[in-house]
């Protein structure tokens, strides 16, 4: 078995509010889940309103497979508009 850990750090300059940047996290969370079939979660920066950190997480028999969804899902976030990577990182056990 192996686990994958994928820490992603978001900019949503389009957020003016909490409210809004909740919104517009739900909507991202809800793609990302129901496409790649991956845990996530908002895990810093929860009182910044254009900022944020999700955590992903995805478990499999393959390391390879493993790193191949968390990368469809980084590149996926890179497509998504209105939101914009500053920085992430992946690992395996």
């Amino acid at each position: 078995m192996v686990v994958g850990i994928c820490t992603i750090e978001l900019h949503l300059p389009e957020s003016s509010s909490l409210k809004s940047k909740r919104q517009i996290l739900k909507r991202i969370k809800d793609r990302i889940r129901n496409r790649f079939n991956v845990s996530l979660a908002e895990v810093e920066n929860n009182d910044l309103w254009q900022r944020t950190t999700l955590g992903v997480a995805a478990v499999a028999n393959q390391g390879k497979f493993v790193n191949q969804v968390l990368s469809q899902v980084i590149e996926h976030l890179h497509k998504e508009s209105g939101v914009v990577v500053l920085d992430y990182s992946m690992e395996l056990w």
